[in-house]
């Protein structure tokens, strides 16, 4: 089977090969070594082998976005103004928009050897800045999709792999305004104004959605937010009211067109799962295995195996300090649990990747590693 070939297998539930192997963020499509951006971490010759080894090995799965032609400009960024500074081989990002009644003010930083982006200041403080974030104007999704961005990226891998739309949900982006200590009491204390949040972002968020999965039918999608509310921040109940409710139309809205929906969720998810399933989603990522979660991978198999794909079981600490010897008795767990009894199918995948500038060679062992382990199975 070509990779392509295998992945799609995988997702229908059909028979294939072995099974398939991603590195996550790691697609060796996006990453660019040859960029000479400062904050390009993926330039360093460390990364080299790992990224070859993944455009010549992996079962690749490329995260993205289809592009958005937007009829309107979205009423918030003329009350928006944003700041940008370098300092200290840092980038920060100073960003205010006047809301009724007070100026909401966030705070970014992008260091120039990590590969992320660090929230030094939330824009919502407290329930006040929450209701003025709701209060700001709003209009309705009116843009078209252009899904050539998403065309090129399949055209670009032919048969290694494939295209994933990656999408957050309504929980996320009002999650991710707020810390999470804050963000934990609000969601146990302001049930209603939680909603009514929930609620602004999904009325442009769903509409998104529909659009996109008729333009693009039949694809992956990953939808990520959910963890927002897992337990320990939030109990169950307020999981399903917080995320589920609201992921759920979106799941409808892709598989109604064909598409697989995959639902994303680190950490604790055994009194969840029920929830979960309840979607209809067809995909699970990354099922951390304990101490990170509270579930192994047989259990989630074994009672919901049949519904939906597998993908993960690693942990990306262990792949950066585990010991080889070690690490290959884990991903061999790994893949006995994800293959055993009947399923629709697994996906050996990291939880996450590494975002250093400098690759050790230990990281570069345990995936050659994981490669190998895979690569064994007949």
């Amino acid at each position: 089977m070509t990779r392509r070939e295998r992945l799609m297998a995988t997702l229908r539930g059909e028979c294939v090969d072995r099974p398939a192997m991603n590195f996550y963020e790691l697609d060796g499509l996006t990453q660019n070594e040859t960029n000479s951006d400062p904050y390009n971490v993926f330039s360093d010759s460390s990364w080299g082998p790992l990224l070859e080894l993944v455009r010549e090995k992996t079962d690749r799965i490329v995260m993205c976005g289809p592009g958005i032609v937007k009829a309107a400009e979205d009423p918030v960024e003329a009350l928006t103004e944003r700041e940008t500074w370098e300092e200290d081989a840092s980038r920060f990002i100073r960003t205010r928009i006047h809301a009724p009644g007070r100026i909401l003010t966030s705070l970014t930083r992008r260091d120039r050897d990590i590969d992320t982006v660090w929230v030094v200041e939330h824009l919502l403080k407290d329930t006040e800045d929450l209701r003025a974030w709701v209060a700001l104007p709003q209009g309705p999704f009116s843009g078209g999709i252009d899904p050539q961005p998403v065309l090129d990226i399949e055209a670009a891998l032919g048969e290694s792999g494939i295209a994933m739309i990656d999408t957050s949900d309504p929980l996320c982006e009002v999650g991710s305004l707020i810390d999470l200590a804050t963000f934990t009491v609000l969601g146990m204390t302001e049930n209603r104004l939680m909603h009514e949040a929930l609620e602004k972002v999904a009325s442009v968020l769903l509409p998104r959605t529909k659009a996109v999965a008729k333009a693009l039918p039949g694809r992956l999608w990953r939808i990520y937010g959910p963890e927002y509310a897992s337990p320990p921040y939030l109990p169950p109940n307020l999981f399903e009211e917080y995320a589920m409710r609201y992921v759920t139309p979106m799941v409808e809205a892709i598989q109604g067109e064909g598409g697989f929906a995959r639902v994303h969720c680190h950490g604790r998810l055994k009194d969840i799962l029920d929830h979960i399933a309840a979607t209809g989603c067809v995909g699970l990522d990354p099922i951390e295995p304990p101490p990170q979660g509270d579930v192994e991978l047989s259990y989630v198999r074994k009672h919901y195996g049949r519904q939906m794909v597998l993908f993960g079981n690693l942990e990306v600490s262990d792949i950066e300090n585990m010991p080889t010897p070690t690490f290959s008795k884990r991903v061999a767990r790994s893949l006995r649990e994800g293959m055993e009894g009947s399923g629709r199918g697994f996906v050996l995948m990291p939880s996450s990747a590494p975002y250093g500038r400098k690759l050790p060679e230990l990281t570069l062992r345990n995936y050659e590693e994981i490669v190998r382990l895979v690569e064994a199975i007949h």
